[in-house]
């Protein structure tokens, strides 16, 4: 496969991964949500908002987590308070029935 098409597969499933907020909560842990380099990368990322784009998200509701991350009051409190996860995955489970 060509880089590109790596690239773009990398980056899919990846801005994908933000819908999980077990995974949010492992970033969080890891402390990536504190880390610049980082949070510029989730800025590069709002491109998958273009419809070009989204139209290949299965889980088009991690583009809400995406602009969320944009937030440091967000980053703070998925960091600090472990139990915003279940919290998250709570609404997430009543949203979808």
């Amino acid at each position: 496969e060509s880089p590109e098409r790596v690239r773009f597969l990398v980056e899919l499933e990846f801005v994908q991964c933000l819908a999980s907020p077990h995974y949010l909560d492992w970033l969080a842990n890891q402390g990536y949500l504190r880390d610049p380099k980082f949070i510029r990368y989730l800025d590069y990322l709002q491109y998958w908002k273009q419809p070009q784009y989204s139209k290949f998200l299965v889980y088009p509701h991690c583009l809400r987590f995406l602009d969320l991350l944009q937030h440091e009051e967000v980053r703070t409190v998925l960091t600090n308070d472990r139990s915003i996860c279940l919290k998250i995955t709570d609404q997430q489970f009543y949203h979808w029935l």
